[in-house]
């Protein structure tokens, strides 16, 4: 197999990348009638379970997927795979992110989100640690996409942070030092440092001078909420996507505005969907004010309907991590019952 090589000089992004101009992006993202894109390879263990949940970047014009996979056991693993076109994906043989400390053990690595320090050209990921007992985030850090140092979990066994999450009956569940799912904003903040939203039971707040080392805005839950569910398929769980990605306004309009449009994840305890049902929607999000989101979809644009996605490992879901804009689309990558991976595409 000839590998991808990829270093500092390479170059990340679309070459004829067109910034959104507007909110939302789409929305009408249509499914690719061939998904799924990728399935679990049953001869190559760490994957021969199930693949799902991949995060995406562009690197040297081919799109670069770090995928979610499970063995037999139900431990995750993050691979990688790359493509020319965006649906059909080379993968490389082994892990590239694998279980080796405490905090992993028993469950393992999860639900990579990534980046590029457009400064230091390094690739940050954010990923899930999970040891069957707690899910911690973390962040791993590589100039290849191949080898990654990972760093401990952003919140530290001594803190005192806690959140409140629901099961899908509706029951009240406090959990302490509980944290998964970053989404980092690539770009500083007028304040000189990089923010992170998180958290799957709200949206919560990190901050970074580095991108490589993160700190909560506050370890107090009522201080520390970015935004909570509004709607009723979004009344069990909120859970960020890719990295948020900025809006350039036409020339007459307020050049002023720092937008950015979140792709994110919700799930149900009932209502306008059977409980337990995972969506996919936007929000718009002003970086210059993260007290709370200026607005969102009132709906979902993607929805589980084919039957990968109504039965599966955990059944009615679609779930995003990867967003990239590729060859005049952009390609949203989800996972397909927590069991596939798909791919939806939606025209610049």
């Amino acid at each position: 197999m000839m590998l991808p090589k990829i270093d500092k000089s390479s170059i990340d992004g679309d070459k004829d990348y067109k910034p959104p101009t507007s909110f939302p992006i789409g929305p009408h993202f249509t499914k690719y009638k061939k998904n799924p894109i990728m399935k679990p390879n049953p001869d190559n263990d760490f994957e021969s379970a199930y693949l799902y949940n991949a995060t995406a970047i562009v690197i040297d014009d081919k799109v670069f997927l770090l995928y979610r996979a499970q063995n037999s056991a139900k431990v995750s693993s993050v691979g990688l795979a790359w493509s020319s076109d965006g649906y059909n994906f080379i993968r490389y043989h082994k892990p590239i992110l694998y279980p080796t400390e405490k905090w992993e053990k028993g469950g393992g690595c999860e639900d990579p989100r990534i980046i590029r320090d457009p400064i230091t050209k390094k690739f940050i990921m954010t990923y899930t640690a999970y040891d069957l007992s707690t899910a911690r985030l973390c962040v791993a850090v590589s100039e290849d996409l191949f080898n990654w140092k990972k760093y401990p979990p952003i919140i530290s066994p001594d803190e005192s942070w806690h959140d409140i999450a629901l099961d899908s009956h509706g029951n009240k569940l406090i959990r302490q030092a509980w944290s998964k799912s970053g989404a980092v904003f690539v770009d500083r903040h007028k304040d000189g440092k990089y923010y992170m939203i998180w958290g799957d039971s709200a949206f919560h707040l990190a901050v970074s001078d580095d991108l490589e080392h993160w700190q909560l805005t506050s370890t107090v839950l009522e201080e520390n909420t970015f935004a909570n569910g509004e709607f009723d398929w979004q009344n069990k769980l909120i859970e960020p996507g890719s990295a948020p990605i900025k809006i350039e306004y036409p020339a007459d309009s307020d050049k002023s505005k720092n937008h950015y449009i979140l792709f994110y994840n919700n799930a149900t305890i009932g209502g306008i969907y059977p409980t337990d049902t995972y969506v996919i929607s936007q929000m718009l999000i002003d970086y210059d004010d993260l007290s709370s989101p200026l607005a969102r979809m009132d709906k979902p644009f993607l929805i589980p309907e084919n039957p990968n996605e109504v039965n599966g490992q955990v059944d009615k879901v679609v779930f995003t991590e990867g967003l990239v804009q590729f060859h005049g689309k952009w390609f949203l990558y989800f996972g397909q019952g927590d069991s596939e991976l798909g791919v939806a595409t939606c025209d610049i």
